[in-house]
């Protein structure tokens, strides 16, 4: 029906054709992380001439969203008029929740053809059963996803990362895989952040290609790794995530830090630098924030929905999506199935709608052409330092203003004094959280899934609720 390819360009066409210049990072001097939903619908096949056409699948992206921040914890505003979490993947899913209340709208008004269909209780609605959404990320989404182990005949990613680096508060909030202190002396010198991984022998540098321990099947005997100075209970943390045979020096670093509570990371050197399937929050700029990592967020989806409490109100059943696709970056097959799926399967007693879904991960050998890599790669040695872009990209299918671009939580050129009027604001809290505490449902399913998974890894946090 698709292949990740065919979904990573499409992304890629429409981010280069669609979106204008503004909110795109600066050439050769600053990154970005790209994210989107794809609509896929497919169609019957259909007899011509006695024989029978294949059928016809439209793919269409219907949201996007681009951006590397997320705003620190003093900096929150119980006003509601700042958006914490500006990462693509949190941009994209938004777009989406507002292309599904236009749809809404349609299907209502009974105007146009929409998504959606009549539901079999009175006033609610459901999806179409022939319409699939397949979400897309550039990288990896930040936190447990990403924790992959490096093994030694990769090129290395990133300059050596000292031992406090986990007790480092001021890491960017960019999904960053190295220390920034370390990040600026390789910059300075020159030298490349990130490397080029190296192709597979005989495939070409511009041909798709994966790391082998990113298609690594998962089976019952887990594959034998061998790491230096390493215990049996630190191997443990990554078999099942390389070859056979292959020896892990490493494991890619995340900024995402384990929640207040947490046993927290060994920050021990090598592969034992980190601890597997905990729930992190994204670094901020100077003090810590309270957005849950993309990986923890997308993992939440799985369970409740990418729809959120508020649409639970018109909506029979969660929309869920279907697939997961990566583009080209350090990757592993078992850390996304970990992370996504694999640390809920054991929730149960979910309200009636709900479930662990089985979505499909799969990884795109197509590379975002302004994402860190990609941009280092050009710009080569090239003056000046190389930062992610301060502006996210809000982009839906949807026919009145579907475009939205923010800096620092609010829309771009919002000057200090306009930042208090109501124009500046993003949504209004006076009633927003009493209509999401009224989907009870989708509460009762997030309480079940907080206490059956996400709830089993702190231990007594100050207050849990904060952390969205």
């Amino acid at each position: 029906m698709w292949t990740a390819d065919e979904i990573a360009q499409l992304c890629y066409e429409h981010y280069r054709t669609r979106l204008p210049k503004q909110g795109k990072p600066e050439p050769n001097r600053e990154w970005t992380l790209l994210a989107a939903v794809v609509k896929i619908k497919p169609a019957a096949d259909q007899a011509c001439g006695g024989t029978n056409k294949p059928a016809q699948v439209t793919k269409e992206v219907v949201s996007m969203g681009t951006g590397t921040k997320c705003i620190g914890q003093s900096k929150m505003r119980k006003s509601g008029d700042i958006l914490n979490d500006s990462h693509a993947e949190v941009i994209a899913r938004r777009s989406f929740q507002r292309y599904l209340l236009h749809q809404l709208h349609l299907a209502a008004a009974l105007k146009e053809d929409s998504i959606f269909v009549p539901g079999t209780q009175r006033g609610l609605w459901k999806l179409r059963p022939d319409l699939l959404f397949v979400f897309f990320s550039s990288h990896t989404p930040c936190g447990d996803a990403s924790i992959i182990p490096m093994l030694e005949f990769e090129d290395q990613p990133c300059c050596p990362i000292r031992r406090d680096w986990a007790n480092n508060p001021l890491v960017e909030a960019s999904g960053d895989l190295e220390d920034p202190e370390d990040k600026k002396k390789c910059e300075d010198l020159g030298s490349p952040v990130t490397k080029k991984m190296r192709p597979e022998p005989g495939i070409p540098d511009n041909v798709a290609h994966h790391q082998s321990f990113g298609h690594q099947e998962s089976g019952p005997v887990p594959p034998s790794v061998s790491g230096s100075h390493l215990t049996a209970e630190e191997l443990a943390t990554v078999t099942g995530m390389a070859p056979s045979g292959a020896k892990v020096v490493d494991v890619y670093r995340t900024g995402a830090k384990c929640v207040p509570g947490e046993a927290g990371d060994s920050g021990k050197p090598g592969a034992a630098y980190h601890q597997v399937g905990l729930l992190r929050v994204k670094p901020g700029r100077g003090d810590r924030t309270c957005s849950l990592s993309c990986s923890d967020k997308l993992a939440r989806w799985n369970v409740l929905g990418c729809q959120g409490a508020l649409l639970m109100h018109l909506l029979e059943e969660p929309i869920y999506l279907s697939a997961v696709v990566i583009g080209r970056c350090p990757y592993s097959q078992e850390a996304m199935q970990r992370a996504l799926t694999g640390r809920c399967r054991n929730v149960s007693a979910l309200p009636r709608g709900f479930g662990v879904q089985e979505v499909k991960i799969e990884q795109s050998g197509f590379l975002f052409a302004q994402s860190r890599c990609a941009v280092q790669a050009k710009r080569a040695d090239g003056p000046g330092r190389l930062v992610p872009c301060g502006a996210a990209i809000s982009w839906s299918a949807v026919p009145e203003q579907p475009l939205d671009v923010t800096a620092n939580g609010f829309p771009q050129g919002t000057t200090k004094k306009a930042i208090r009027c109501l124009q500046a604001r993003m949504r209004k809290l006076e009633t927003y959280h009493q209509y999401k505490e009224a989907a009870s449902a989708y509460q009762e399913a997030w309480s079940v899934l907080r206490e059956q998974a996400f709830g089993s890894w702190i231990r007594n946090p100050p207050d849990y609720h904060q952390f969205k």
